[in-house]
């Protein structure tokens, strides 16, 4: 870790912290050369690995993006997508794997949505499972009621 000050390349650790949200690390820092201190936040890197095998980072904004298409016209609020899109990562980061395959994504992304607008969950369900016909639909749609049956 390089000091922001003097950029000497070597740093000592002084404390370590899990932040709040358990997340992240907060580790405050000295410089050996300047002695100055400062604090640096350790996360772990999402990353998304893709069907076609391309590696990028994971992006909350990608899923909000994604999501919002499958809600357009319906009662749902960027809050509420905000909300959303922090339940996926935090679903994620969970599982505490830093590679994560672009269908675990997908699935993480459908219960959520699931208790926040079914007819989202439709329209982005039938684009992620492929539906083929009206029966993957009406699966679907049975699938959902019981789902909500169990909830009531």
């Amino acid at each position: 870790m390089h000091c922001p000050f003097c950029r000497n390349s070597d740093s000592r650790v002084l404390d370590s912290r899990v932040a709040e949200d358990g997340t992240s690390v907060r580790r405050r820092r000295q410089c050996p050369a300047c002695e100055r201190r400062f604090t640096t936040i350790e996360q772990m890197q999402l990353v998304v690995v893709k069907r076609c095998g391309v590696v990028e980072p994971f992006s909350r904004d990608k899923v909000i993006a994604g999501v919002r298409k499958a809600c357009k016209g319906r009662p749902v609020t960027d809050s509420q997508l905000a909300r959303l899109g922090q339940q996926v990562e935090d679903s994620l980061r969970a599982s505490g794997v830093a590679e994560i395959p672009s269908e675990e994504v997908g699935l993480a992304i459908l219960g959520p949505l699931s208790e926040l607008d079914s007819v989202a969950y439709m329209r982005f369900a039938s684009v992620y499972r492929d539906f083929q016909s009206l029966t993957d639909f009406e699966a679907e749609i049975t699938a959902l009621r019981g789902a909500a049956a169990a909830r009531a």
